[in-house]
């Protein structure tokens, strides 16, 4: 039986980049499963401030996940070797990137307008450094989006199998980022109820 043969000349099934971001992936999951365990043991202990989650927050759940179709679609075009409309989505996915930033931090002001600053409640400290967390990861997601725009714009158009591969990484874990904050903005839904 013959091994698959990936385009690198490898033997093995999985590229090694891949495995690496996996790997960072199952790393920073395992984080932030720290992170809300942390939370749930510390509103167990009382002295917990009851609040709505800002609703900027559920605009910014909006913005990443329309921002994670606009890549994959950016992706998918780039497969099919039609530039204009991977370029036009791969620039459209970096704004709603910096809005989902931009609207985390308006979500922050508006906690601090409703009462909760940082440093008052574990509650909403909880809140800030988690959600903080993430949105530093999200700034490293827009960092290879950058990467992706340099190759886009910089580079004359030829969708090959290496561009290929380094367009799925940075899909791959701009999707990682929207499906953490999605369960993040779900778990903290859910303990308010």
């Amino acid at each position: 039986m013959e091994a698959a043969i990936n385009p690198g000349g490898r033997n093995n099934k999985i590229h090694p980049q891949q495995f690496a971001l996996w790997s960072a992936c199952a790393s920073i999951a395992m984080m932030f499963t720290a992170l809300t365990s942390a939370f749930l043991v510390r509103q167990a202990a009382g002295n917990w401030l009851e609040f709505q989650m800002p609703t900027l927050f559920y605009v910014s759940t909006a913005v990443i996940l329309v921002s994670s179709i606009t890549l994959h679609a950016s992706y998918v075009f780039f497969k099919r070797g039609s530039e204009l409309p991977y370029k036009g989505l791969l620039v459209l996915s970096f704004f709603l990137g910096i809005g989902f930033v931009v609207f985390q931090y308006l979500g922050w002001i508006q906690m601090m307008e409703m009462g909760i600053p940082l440093r008052t409640n574990p509650s909403g400290d909880f809140i800030y450094v988690i959600s903080g967390v993430h949105a530093a990861h999200v700034l490293g997601g827009l960092a290879a989006i950058i990467v992706a725009l340099v190759h886009a714009f910089g580079l004359s158009f030829k969708p090959t199998k290496k561009r290929q591969h380094r367009l799925l990484l940075t899909l791959t874990y701009w999707h990682f980022v929207d499906f953490l904050w999605i369960f993040l903005i779900g778990f903290f839904v859910l303990q308010q109820s």
